[in-house]
């Protein structure tokens, strides 16, 4: 956490308000994962560009007078948030970055601390390339067929939540997400990948995108930390069918919702309901 549809939903707060905004100052506090990789000072000013997703980045191109453009690349890490206000409070513990411009303060709060804002000349160039270069296909990308996710499937002999966590074959589907597509596509978690038939994969790739669009409308979701721009939580996992759920009936087949651990994640399936 936060994952896809967290990171999707925070973009979408920020890209009208802040498109167009002049950047007055940057602060850093504790050290992220990551350096900055420039001084905060030399990117004022600036002008905030059109914020795009790529996997769970975030991507703030500032526009800049005279010097060649670059942008700022974001994570939330595992337990970051970002917040826009007119009129924010001093920086807390947990509070790591703040962009003051003339539209508001973005604010980065991560109690964890596994977050990043590094910047880069461009996404095509380093360091934002050699972070984005791995990423598998967007789910809701139109050349995203059920043949080249099958395709990709076969290239891999771990469990089929293994790769889905991994993001080789689609991005986005994190844990809370993965366990809720399998359970939905009718496949064990356990699964090993390359033995997915094409019919099945073309159900599970529906099933990511089903399960992601309505994490989408509904905020994502919040088991600790997230919260959008504005400080909503997300409802999602509210609707979960089995994550978060073990020992409770499957709503299916009644049967109770089992508990493993894979990769050190929780995973949450119904073994009746999904076969390997």
């Amino acid at each position: 956490m936060p994952e896809l549809p967290e990171v999707e939903v925070t973009r979408r707060g920020l890209a009208a308000p802040l498109l167009g905004a002049q950047v007055l100052s940057m602060c850093l506090g504790k050290p992220l994962r990551w350096p900055l990789g420039r001084a905060p000072a030399s990117l004022v000013p600036s002008q905030v560009g059109a914020i795009t997703r790529r996997g769970k980045y975030l991507w703030l191109p500032l526009q800049q007078p005279d010097s060649p453009d670059g942008g700022l690349l974001m994570h939330l890490g595992m337990s970051g948030s970002l917040a826009l206000s007119q009129s924010p409070p001093p920086p807390g513990p947990h509070d790591h970055f703040d962009l003051v411009t003339d539209r508001g303060t973005l604010r980065l709060n991560d109690p964890r601390r596994f977050g990043a804002v590094v910047w880069s000349p461009s996404q095509a160039d380093d360091p934002a390339a050699a972070l984005l270069v791995r990423l598998g296909p967007e789910p809701f990308d139109p050349a995203l067929s059920p043949e080249s996710f099958h395709a990709a499937l076969q290239r891999h002999r771990a469990p089929i939540k293994s790769v889905l966590l991994a993001g080789h074959a689609v991005v986005g589907a994190g844990n809370i997400y993965a366990c809720e597509a399998l359970f939905q596509a009718g496949i064990h978690p356990a699964l090993h990948a390359d033995r997915i038939s094409r019919p099945r994969a073309a159900r599970l790739l529906a099933a990511v995108r089903l399960t992601l669009g309505r994490a989408l409308e509904l905020g994502g979701s919040t088991l600790r930390d997230f919260s959008d721009v504005h400080g909503a939580s997300g409802a999602y996992q509210a609707e979960a069918a089995v994550y978060g759920r073990a020992g409770q009936p499957c709503g299916q087949c009644g049967k109770p919702v089992k508990r493993t651990v894979q990769n050190q994640r929780s995973t949450f399936f119904c073994a009746v309901c999904q076969r390997r």
